[in-house]
C-alpha cells in the first residue's frame, strides 16, 4: 500500500478564471502527481468535486494514472502538456477511458 499526501495548487489565469490542481505527495517516494484539474470561474457557482476526487483516488493509485515526478512543478507542467490548457470544468483521465 501507498500513502500520500493530497496537495491543492491554485494557478491564476486570468480575473475570471483559477485552475485548482489537485496533487499527492507520495510519502514512500517523496514524489508528486497530478490527479485533476478543477476550473472555477468568476460568477458561476462552484462545483464540489470531492466526491470524484475520492472516487478516482481509490480507483487507481494516482502515480499509476498520470506519472510520477521528482517535483510539484513538474508534474503540474506535465498534466499541463498532456490535457492542455482548456476551459473545462474538470480534466481527469480516468484509466482506459478518454478525457
Amino acid at each position: 500500500m501507498s500513502t500520500y499526501r493530497a496537495i491543492d495548487v491554485w494557478e491564476r489565469k486570468d480575473v475570471r478564471t483559477v485552475v485548482r490542481y489537485r496533487c499527492f505527495e507520495s510519502l514512500d517516494t517523496g514524489r508528486y502527481c497530478v490527479q485533476s484539474s478543477d476550473f472555477c470561474h468568476y460568477g458561476k457557482p462552484p462545483v464540489n468535486l470531492d466526491d470524484q476526487f475520492i472516487e478516482l483516488f481509490t480507483e487507481q493509485d494516482p502515480a499509476q494514472r498520470t506519472g510520477d515526478y521528482e517535483t510539484l512543478k513538474a508534474a503540474i507542467a506535465a498534466h499541463k502538456r498532456e490535457f492542455g490548457e482548456g476551459e473545462g470544468l474538470q480534466r481527469t483521465r480516468r484509466s482506459g477511458s478518454p478525457l
